[in-house]
């Protein structure tokens, strides 16, 4: 499985202010934080998992394929870069489990005959609605 604590490792951060409004504060602190993770020279990522994240997160990796994340959420840097990192071992997890082929069935012939007869039904019930004919 993946090694949470050699990922983080790997991981850089950078401060940086806060948008949107705040107060007389708000322009001396920086709280929000940057994580940057270079996918394409991981040293914990296998070959075969460095390239199922480069699939599958494609639109978030830049053209060097790193991944950038943001979070500005709370008032305190701290809070802020504990949010950052479940958020990225989260999305590293999703991202690496790899789904099952479909495995392509037969129709039931039980299915088949309950579709028709719903089909007859709906047809009689339309029928049913049309004024008589009159010869």
């Amino acid at each position: 499985m993946l090694d949470d604590k050699a990922l983080v490792n790997e991981l850089n951060f950078k401060a940086i202010r806060s948008s949107g409004a705040g107060g007389q504060h708000v322009n001396k602190t920086s709280s929000k934080v940057e994580l940057t993770f270079d996918l394409a020279n991981s040293q914990i990522l296998s070959e075969a998992q460095i390239a199922l994240l480069k699939t599958k997160l494609e639109s978030k990796l830049t053209k060097d394929d790193v991944l950038i994340l943001q979070c500005g959420e709370s008032r305190s840097q701290f809070r802020n870069k504990a949010i950052i990192i479940k958020r990225f071992i989260e999305l590293i997890r999703v991202n690496l489990i790899v789904e099952k082929k479909r495995r392509f069935t037969k129709v039931p012939r039980a299915a088949i005959r309950r579709r028709l007869k719903i089909k007859r039904q709906n047809s009689e019930k339309k029928s049913n609605r049309r004024p008589p004919e009159i010869e």
